[in-house]
């Protein structure tokens, strides 16, 4: 989960899984489909004018917390999101013997643009309030409509580098910074300090399951830090038209102003949410939107979540001890 509710939520992990794709009616080859990177590639030279797809899928629920917790009419729905184009498209999937639920999700070319992003939500009816969400997939597709090859777009380099003694001399100056966000290349990178001691094995490790949530709290930090800092770049970086308008920019930038924005100014279309974002920088107003801007940071860094599994797994070892 994404936020803090007032009422229980699903902890276990929720699955969601892409079995087959049709273009129109024919299949789309199973190379086209990749579950490693959980993407989708819908581009193929003979079929570029595709009108419709269908996805079939199946979603995978912690059923035994289900069954055990406060919850009544739940309801699993599989939902494809397009910020760019405001596109959604949901469907109800059905529990099957085998105890997955599965369905299918068609949808129009017409309505998107380039790249959807594909998942799963649980709803039920909580405190006798129906509809409450209590849980999300955890790791959504994404659908690539211009694209062959099914591979996610990679965000974030990370480089492992003594920052006192390596090659890049730069970093030496934040010689006792555990780790620095760069922005200024064709991909941001975050600089982990291995002469920080323990931080890089730290975060490399395993070990027990409260380990493992702190090392989750701890990523989910630099994380955060690193959508900051990357929309901060994005939105610095803005070219203009001739009539003063900003223009969306290529590569990882736009990523991830298409990324945070609708969470940044939610009651914005995505272009309109350009511009004001643009004026705020420009004109004043830009550090009224920092806690919106921190706030989506923490979304995609799964900052809340990874915190809340971490305050779990210490409480847990906390009452073990007494």
């Amino acid at each position: 989960m994404n936020t803090v509710f007032p009422y229980q939520v699903l902890t276990g992990e929720i699955k969601i899984e892409i079995t087959s794709v049709k273009l129109d009616g024919r299949p789309l080859p199973l190379s086209m489909i990749s579950r490693d990177h959980k993407a989708v590639a819908l581009h193929e030279v003979e079929r570029s004018g595709w009108d419709e797809a269908r996805l079939d899928l199946r979603a995978v629920l912690p059923e035994k917390e289900i069954a055990e917790g406060p919850w009544d009419d739940v309801a699993c729905l599989a939902v494809l999101a397009e910020p760019a184009t405001n596109a959604r498209t949901t469907v109800r999937l059905r529990r099957s013997d085998a105890g997955w639920w599965t369905g299918s999700l068609v949808f129009s070319r017409d309505a998107h643009l380039t790249r959807a992003s594909l998942t799963v939500v649980v709803a039920a009816t909580v405190d006798d309030e129906s509809g409450r969400l209590i849980g999300t997939a955890e790791e959504p597709w994404t659908i690539e409509l211009d694209e062959r090859v099914p591979a996610r777009k990679q965000e974030l380099n990370i480089h492992e580098t003594d920052f006192r003694n390596g090659p890049e001399t730069w970093l030496r100056m934040f010689h006792d910074a555990p780790w620095l966000v760069e922005t200024t290349g064709d991909m941001p990178t975050v600089h982990l300090n291995t002469g920080f001691e323990g931080l890089v094995e730290f975060l490399n490790g395993g070990g027990a399951p409260t380990e493992k949530a702190v090392r989750g709290m701890l990523a989910a930090q630099i994380a955060a830090e690193a959508w900051t800092a990357m929309f901060n770049a994005a939105v610095g970086d803005l070219e203009c038209d001739d009539a003063g308008r900003p223009q969306w920019p290529t590569g990882w930038r736009d990523g991830v102003l298409r990324s945070m924005l609708p969470d940044v100014l939610p009651d914005l279309s995505i272009s309109d949410a350009l511009m004001e974002v643009h004026v705020r920088l420009t004109e004043g107003g830009w550090q009224e939107l920092q806690p919106r801007i921190q706030y989506a940071a923490a979304r995609r860094a799964k900052t809340p979540k990874n915190i809340a599994n971490g305050l779990r797994a210490i409480s847990r070892d906390v009452e073990t001890d007494r």
